[in-house]
């Protein structure tokens, strides 16, 4: 079972910004119900998507510098990056479904 990594201010660029995949960045807090509420589904998509893409977690409580380098507002906020650079944002809880699609466009 493949699960999201959590990652800091630190070793956001190294993790996220070098990787030879696309990446997926869950920006949460542990306050944020909807946060917890995404959580499961981006397990199971941790799982089928294991391989190709990489999920990471970044806590923005903890690391306000990435929140505020990627204008941050509202969470959850995914973003999916693909050769380094940000190439879809989603905010708030989505279903399933509109997380594949943005996922598939990634791996185009």
């Amino acid at each position: 079972m493949s699960k999201p990594v959590s990652v800091d201010d630190n070793s956001f660029d190294q993790v996220v910004l070098k990787a030879e995949r696309p990446v997926v960045v869950d920006l949460w807090a542990p306050w944020c119900q909807p946060c917890k509420m995404i959580a499961p589904i981006l397990d199971e998509l941790a799982d089928e998507y294991n391989g190709q893409i990489n999920f990471v977690k970044v806590d923005i409580d903890q690391n306000p510098k990435t929140a505020a380098r990627y204008g941050i507002m509202s969470i959850p906020t995914l973003l999916i990056f693909k050769d380094g650079q940000p190439v879809s944002q989603l905010v708030g809880l989505r279903p399933k479904r509109e997380l594949k699609q943005n996922m598939d466009a990634a791996l185009k």
